[in-house]
C-alpha cells in the first residue's frame, strides 16, 4: 500500500550493476514545474522473438486465506549487451532525526533496550511474519524475551512479500514507498544499520495529465522553505491541475482541520472524502483532479468510499513535516533487503523464525485462554504469550467460537481487507516518457506506477523498462483473467506513453509479465471503521494483536504495521508480571493433573 512519502544532487555508481561489463549513461531532465518529459536516454534495445504462456499458482504462498496467483508471459531474451555505461542519480537522506515524531519513535524503540532484563524470559508465539509480526518480535527480543515467529507461507514480508522468477527477476505484492513521515520505519532502518538501502528521490509529486496524454504536472517542494510553507508553495506553483479560485476554496475548506487539530481529524471518520469536500464547498473538480489519485494511493478505493479521516491524517503528516512527503524506494526486493535484517537481529538475540508454519486452530484452556496453536502439519506450538500479527481477515477465520461474541472481537466484523492487484510488465525497450520517481497515473483503472528499472538499484536495466503498477480499485477485476487485466493495463498505458506504447503492442512489446492478486490486503478505510479498530492488548489474558488495522495513528500502512508491533511489544512488557504469574499458574495446574 502507498500511504503518506532537494538538496544538492550527488552521484553514485550502482555497485549492484558490476556484473554487466559496461552501462548506458543517461541524464534525467525534469522541469521544476508544469509539464515534464522526464527521461531522455540513449541505449540499445533487446527484442524478443517468440511467445509462451506460463501460469503459476503458489500453493505455499497463499495470501489471506485465498490463493495468491501470479501469471507470467515470457519471450526469450538475447544474452548479448551493447556497449553501455551508467551513472545513477540519487538524493541524500533528508534530516529526519530532529523531528518530534522521529524522536518519539526513537524513544519508544530505546525503551525496550533499556528496560530491566526479565528474570524469566517469556516464550512469545507470534503468528505472521509481515512487518507487524517482525516488528513485534524484534522489539520483544530487544527487551530480553524469546519470540518464536511463525509464517504460514514460504516467504517473509506479508504485504511486502516478493518472489524471484526463473529469469532471476523479482516481482512484488505491491509498490512500496517509504516516506519521510514514517518515523518508526525510519528508526527501524537506522537500528538495523540499513539506512543506505533507501533510495531517496526528488521532493516532488508527479501526476499524469489525462487531458494531455504523455504529459505530467508536478508539485515541487522547495528545500529552502520550512513546513508547511514548502507544501503551500508546491500547491500554489502548480497551475495545470487547479485554478486559483479552486485553490482558494480548497484552502478555506481545510481551515477547520488546521484549527481543529487531531480532535477534528478523528471526528471526520464518519464521512467520505467526497461528502466532506462538498460540505466544505470545495468544487468537485478538486476531488477529480487530486483526491481520486490520492485516495487510490492511500487505500486502493475511490473518494466516494474512503473515510475523510484517512486523507486528513496524510495531509497533516505531509504539511506539518518538512520532509514528510519526500519519497524513497527500497534498493531491492523487500524480503532480502528489509525483512532478513530484522530476522537476523531476532535470531542474534535468541529468537526464532519459522516459515511454512500455517496455523489450523487456536486451542483453548477451560478458562478460554490460549492453550496452544495447532499447525496444519500436526505440530503443536505452546508458549507463555500469543500474538496474532496476521491480516484481520485471517484472524477472523481462526477466532475460537467462544470468543466471537466478545465485543472486542465482534467489532472486527466491520474491518474487511480491500482487494488489490499488482502488475509487472517487462518491455523490449527503454521507455523514455518516465521518471526516476513514483508517478500518479490518474487513470480510472490504475493508481500509481514506477519504472523500477530506473528507480530501484537491484532491478536496474539499461536496455529495458519494467513498469510496476497498482491496479485499483480492483474489486471488479480480482476474479478476472490475467490476460484481461494485462489488456486493460495496456490500454491505460497507451494514454500515458502515446508515442511508445499501443494496446496492440505495435510499438513497445511485452517480454513477460507477472500479475499478483491479493484478494484481501489492508483493511478498507471506509467511514465509521475507527471505533472498530482494536487495541493491541485483548481482553483474553496472554493474547495480543498486531497489524496495521489495530489502533495506531498511521492507519493502513507500513508505518502503521511497524508501530502496531511496537505497541504490542510494549503492552507485553508492561504486563510481564501478570504474564509470568499466568504461566506459572498453568504449570502448577498441569502438574496437579
Amino acid at each position: 500500500m502507498l500511504c503518506a512519502y532537494i538538496t544538492t544532487t550527488p552521484t553514485f555508481t550502482c555497485s549492484a550493476f558490476s556484473s554487466i561489463s559496461q552501462f548506458v549513461l543517461f541524464k534525467i531532465q525534469m522541469s521544476l514545474c508544469g509539464s515534464v518529459s522526464a527521461l531522455n536516454l540513449r541505449c540499445g534495445f533487446r527484442h524478443g522473438n517468440s511467445d509462451m504462456m506460463n501460469t503459476m499458482t503458489f500453493r505455499g504462498s497463499e495470501s489471506m486465506g485465498h490463493p495468491l496467483t501470479v501469471s507470467t508471459k515470457t519471450r526469450p531474451r538475447k544474452a548479448s549487451h551493447p556497449t553501455l555505461q551508467v551513472v545513477c542519480l540519487d538524493y541524500p537522506r533528508p534530516d529526519l532525526e530532529n523531528t518530534v515524531n522521529f524522536l518519539e519513535a526513537s524513544y519508544l524503540s530505546s525503551s525496550f533496550r533499556v528496560s530491566p532484563p526479565p528474570t524469566k524470559p517469556l516464550k512469545i508465539i507470534i503468528a505472521g511474519a509481515g512487518l507487524a509480526g517482525l516488528s513485534t518480535a524484534k522489539y520483544l527480543a530487544d527487551a530480553g524475551h524469546k519470540p518464536l515467529l511463525l509464517e504460514a507461507r514460504d516467504v517473509l514480508g506479508g504485504k511486502v512479500a516478493a518472489w524471484k522468477d526463473e529469469d532471476g527477476d523479482w516481482y512484488e505484492t505491491g509498490l512500496h514507498i517509504f516516506f519521510g513521515a514514517y518515523p518508526n520505519v525510519q528508526n527501524l532502518f537506522g537500528e538495523l544499520g540499513i539506512n543506505d538501502r533507501l533510495q531517496w528521490k526528488e521532493h516532488s509529486m508527479i501526476f499524469a495529465m489525462p487531458n494531455k496524454p504523455g504529459e505530467f504536472s508536478r508539485f515541487d517542494f522547495p528545500e529552502v522553505l520550512p513546513a508547511p510553507i514548502n507544501g503551500i508553495w508546491a500547491i500554489l506553483k502548480n497551475n495545470e491541475m487547479l485554478t486559483w479560485p479552486e485553490k482558494v476554496k480548497f484552502a478555506i475548506g481545510l481551515l477547520p482541520a488546521i484549527l481543529g487539530g487531531q480532535a477534528y481529524v478523528e471526528a471526520q471518520d464518519g464521512i467520505t472524502v467526497k461528502e466532506w469536500m462538498r460540505e466544505q464547498g470545495i468544487p468537485d473538480r478538486v476531488t477529480t483532479e487530486v483526491f481520486i489519485a490520492m485516495s487510490k494511493a492511500l487505500n486502493f478505493i475511490n473518494p466516494d468510499e474512503l473515510s475523510m479521516q484517512c486523507i486528513l491524517i496524510a495531509l497533516n503528516r505531509f504539511l506539518q513535516e518538512k520532509h514528510g512527503s519526500k519519497m524513497a524506494f527500497l534498493d531491492g526486493n523487500p524480503p532480502e533487503r528489509l525483512c532478513m535484517p530484522i530476522v537476523d537481529h531476532i535470531r542474534s538475540l535468541g529468537g526464532e523464525v519459522k516459515l511454512n508454519s500455517r496455523i489450523q486452530k487456536i486451542e483453548l484452556n477451560s478458562d478460554a485462554t490460549v492453550k496452544n496453536l495447532l499447525l496444519t502439519n500436526g505440530e503443536v506450538i505452546e508458549g507463555d504469550v500469543y500474538v496474532f500479527a496476521t491480516p484481520v481477515d485471517i484472524l477472523k477465520l481462526l477466532l475460537p467460537e467462544s470468543w466471537k461474541e466478545i465485543p472486542y472481537f465482534k467489532k472486527l466484523e466491520k474491518l474487511v481487507g480491500v482487494p488489490v492487484i499488482n502488475v509487472h510488465i517487462w518491455f523490449d525497450r527503454k521507455l523514455k516518457n518516465t521518471s526516476d520517481h513514483l508517478l500518479f497515473s490518474r487513470s480510472p483503472l490504475l493508481s500509481v506506477y514506477a519504472d523500477m528499472s530506473v528507480t530501484c538499484k537491484e532491478y536496474y536495466n539499461p536496455n529495458q523498462s519494467m513498469l510496476e503498477l497498482v491496479f485499483a480499485p480492483a474489486e471488479e477485476w480480482i476474479s478476472r483473467s490475467d490476460s484481461e487485466i494485462i489488456d486493460a493495463t495496456m490500454k491505460e498505458l497507451a494514454k500515458l506513453f502515446p508515442d511508445e506504447i499501443s494496446a496492440d503492442q505495435s510499438k513497445a512489446k511485452i517480454l513477460k509479465y507477472h500479475v499478483v492478486k491479493t484478494p484481501r490486503s489492508v483493511y478498507k478505510t471506509v467511514p465509521n471503521c475507527e471505533p472498530c479498530r482494536p487495541l493491541q492488548r485483548s481482553p483474553v489474558e496472554g493474547f495480543y494483536l498486531a497489524g496495521d488495522y489495530t489502533k495506531q495513528k498511521y492507519l493502513a500502512s507500513m508505518e502503521g504495521a511497524v508501530l502496531s508491533g511496537k505497541f504490542c511489544a510494549q503492552a507485553i512488557v508492561q504486563d510481564y508480571e501478570l504474564l509470568v504469574a499466568l504461566s506459572e499458574g498453568r504449570l502448577a495446574e498441569a502438574s496437579i493433573r
